[in-house]
């Protein structure tokens, strides 16, 4: 009873308590595994029994560091595509402390594996399991009884590896199980990266409320935990804070919060959120150490929270005149509204802020422009108000323009909230305030001719577009249902190298943020292609998945999909050198080129 090794009662980094695991016992080959339980790549507590469909299991305990399991990920791409149409379920369990979800998620994606990917929350599945090295494996049958545990094979071994394999021991394992018969070898030993346990987190009672947690809160969450917000709790307040504690610690445990979908490696965007290891232990020991509140005098000063308009009083409101009704629960489709205003001149504006009047009703709207004459089908994207991101602000000497005629759009995913609500949104829009040199654009890689099959987990779709200027980029965004399951953005220069700009490894829905660059730092010569490929998980596993029998494609509703890419950019060769009606938004006079 190998898995003996690794009871612990220790507080665990990774874990959803700061509070002690509970004890567990290992298996030994025969016995059944009972209560599996782990995260999926959406922080989502998941069962194994919820693969009811399943004849047998391999389950293969990861990490994102050690070498054999980087050099193990072909053979077990090879082997799911053998067995999985026979009904066997392939789970890579990250049993890392160090690793979080999101890392996890890129390795899926770094070596296009398309089984789950799964996280031992609290060190179970490792005791449960037996296991004691990465990447050791497991064969379960339909009962979840332990038939194998050991080696993938006998060709990667630590310091070395042989051309061939000699022994398919898991292969033939797997065989034998399918076919009712007992693996023989059915256990083996294993070479590969020990796991250790999470270390213990102590109390500490001089960590307190004012002196430590309220400034840390304040720098990374009360941007967004504050009233009329999405977040369901404020944290300006210790008492706030003491109450959801145990929630509090699940959450940065998970590192689900602050919210962040991009990959650890891409760390140039000014936006980056995201608590250091130091940050989240000094969490775990206030709440272990029994919350202290501390001296309120020693307390540094929050920032101040500004109700209504985050970016002030807009120079334009336009009101929707709906006033939507909402039911009680349930599922509501996206809504449009047209915006009662026509712009009757050519308008710059430089701050765009979408507002509803009952802010939890809305999960993301979508701010778009159409000529009238051209109908709402020809609508294009502006900016969106979505869970994490704030709205939109230009830099200097950068606008967005509106053209003559145009008129405006709301694409709205309200959320049923338990009651009958009802929700108006307006518009805030702030005129351009001098010279104006550049004009915000962006380029939209699309693809709208896919086919996701049923039952498909991992179904790669891609999409590129070609750079017709230089350019300066602002940022990315990327936009997908709920089959959505990562994207990646890479850049194709002419000069004949590539660079991955972002992955986002776990999209989520919930969390369609932006990904801002510094100021000049990202350049773009002409003829470079942006290439965007995401995949899209149709299978059961899916937790959000509306149907894995339905074929999907594209569509406005949440339960068709969409695949959309975007660079925000400005061209660099572009002076238009424009003053600006502060009063109007509208373009006075063309100033003398400054050479810029």
């Amino acid at each position: 009873m190998r898995g003996v090794l690794y009871l612990f009662l220790a507080v665990v980094v990774t874990g959803t308590t700061v509070h002690a695991a509970e004890p567990a016992t290992s298996v030994d080959i025969g016995d059944v595994v009972k209560d599996l339980r782990f995260k999926d790549r959406l922080f989502l507590p998941r069962e194994l029994s919820e693969f009811e469909d399943a004849v047998a299991f391999v389950i293969v305990a990861t990490n994102t560091t050690c070498p054999i399991v980087q050099k193990y990920w072909p053979k077990l791409v090879r082997l799911h595509e053998e067995f999985s149409p026979q009904g066997v379920q392939f789970l890579s369990l990250n049993v890392q402390n160090g690793d979080s979800i999101i890392d996890m998620s890129a390795q899926a994606v770094k070596f296009d594996v398309p089984f789950p990917f799964v996280k031992d929350i609290d060190g179970q599945g490792v005791t449960k399991l037996g296991f004691t090295r990465t990447p050791e494996v497991v064969v379960l049958d339909a009962e979840h009884r332990l038939r194998y545990r050991g080696r993938i094979d006998d060709q990667h071994r630590l310091g070395a590896s042989t051309p061939a394999v000699r022994k398919e021991t898991l292969k033939k394992a797997i065989a034998a199980v399918l076919d009712g018969r007992d693996p023989v070898p059915a256990e083996t030993s294993v070479d590969g990266c020990v796991i250790t346990p999470p270390p213990a987190i102590e109390a500490d009672s001089s960590v307190t409320w004012y002196d430590h947690i309220l400034p840390l809160f304040d720098a990374h969450c009360n941007d967004c935990h504050k009233p009329g917000t999405e977040a369901p709790f404020g944290l300006e307040a210790y008492e706030d804070a003491a109450d959801n504690s145990e929630m509090i610690a699940e959450v940065i445990s998970d590192r689900r919060m602050p919210p962040w979908y991009g990959a650890s490696e891409h760390k140039d965007f000014v936006n980056h959120r995201g608590m250091s290891a130091d940050e989240r232990r000094m969490v775990y020991s206030w709440i272990k150490g029994g919350m202290k509140r501390g001296e309120v005098s020693d307390a540094i000063p929050p920032k101040p929270v500004r109700e209504g308009w985050q970016l002030g009083e807009p120079d334009l409101v336009i009101q929707t005149t709906e006033n939507h009704e909402l039911p009680a629960d349930g599922y509501v489709d996206y809504r449009y509204s047209v915006l009662p205003y026509v712009f009757l001149e050519e308008t710059w504006v430089d701050k765009i802020e979408i507002l509803p009047d009952n802010g939890p009703t809305v999960h993301h709207a979508n701010l778009l422009a159409f000529q009238m004459d051209k109908g709402i089908r020809s609508a294009y994207f502006i900016t969106g108000k979505v869970p994490g991101a704030g709205p939109m602000q230009m830099r200097d000497g950068v606008a967005f323009r509106i053209p003559k005629g145009t008129v405006l759009a709301l694409q709205i995913h309200f959320t049923t909230t338990g009651k009958k609500e009802k929700c108006r949104l307006a518009v805030g829009l702030h005129y351009s305030n001098g010279r104006i040199n550049k004009s915000l654009r962006h380029v939209l890689v699309s693809n709208n001719k896919f086919e996701i099959p049923p039952h498909d987990p991992f179904h790669k779709v891609v999409k590129s577009e070609t750079l017709e200027h230089d350019i300066t980029g602002f940022g990315l965004f990327t936009h997908m249902h709920v089959r959505g399951r990562d994207m990646t953005f890479i850049a194709h220069y002419p000069d004949g190298t590539s660079e991955t700009l972002l992955v986002v490894p776990n999209y989520n829905f919930d969390w369609q943020i932006g990904y801002e660059w510094a100021k000049d730092s990202r350049k773009f010569p002409k003829g470079t292609r942006i290439e965007c490929v995401a995949h899209f998980d149709n299978s059961a596993f899916n937790p959000f998945n509306p149907d894995p029998n339905d074929t999907v494609r594209e569509g406005r509703q949440t339960y068709h999909e969409m695949m959309y890419g975007f660079l925000f950019y400005t061209v660099d060769d572009e002076h238009l050198n424009l003053q600006i009606n502060p009063e109007t938004g509208i373009a006075v006079k063309q100033v003398a080129d400054s050479g810029e």
